[in-house]
């Protein structure tokens, strides 16, 4: 029976699935967004989200702590100078899925994982306000009553 087990096992070995992670996790970091199979995607918000919470206390310990899982210094790097100043006020929550369909290939079920502070198209549409709209007819008719009076006095010379 499969009660009190809470890893999903990818179908990979510990290695395999804790490099891939690692690696997936790199990939999060350095294009804020990547696509991949809901499964994979939901493991890999499980693994990254602790690592962006010690990433907002910028110490010696806790850099030790996420290199050990990320296994690369350029995005451990990026993460506590970047990332960790972008999230410091949000308490949680760092990552967002989003379901893209089935893949055509093999018919998974694909989805994106970004970072949520990252994404232009919900915090730009949040940030505009709607302008006043403007009478139509008031700037219709002298552009069209210009044009014509010109050429009139053109025909007459």
């Amino acid at each position: 029976m499969r009660h009190g087990k809470k890893i999903n096992h990818l179908g990979r070995k510990t290695a395999h699935r804790k490099s891939m992670l690692a690696n997936m996790a790199c990939s999060l970091i350095e294009h804020k967004r990547i696509n991949t199979t809901v499964a994979k995607a939901k493991a890999l918000k499980q693994f990254v989200e602790p690592m962006i919470t010690k990433s907002k206390a910028d110490t010696t310990h806790n850099r030790r702590i996420v290199m050990a899982k990320l296994r690369q210094k350029e995005a451990v790097t990026e993460l506590f100078r970047e990332v960790a100043t972008k999230v410091g006020d949000r308490p949680g929550g760092y990552t967002r899925i989003i379901k893209l369909g089935n893949r055509l290939g093999d018919n998974a079920d694909m989805a994106m994982i970004e970072l949520v502070d990252y994404n232009e198209i919900y915090n730009a549409g949040k940030k505009e306000k709607k302008t006043t709209r403007r009478s139509r007819r008031g700037g219709s008719k002298p552009a069209v009553a210009a044009p014509v009076e010109t050429k009139a006095s053109n025909e007459e010379e």
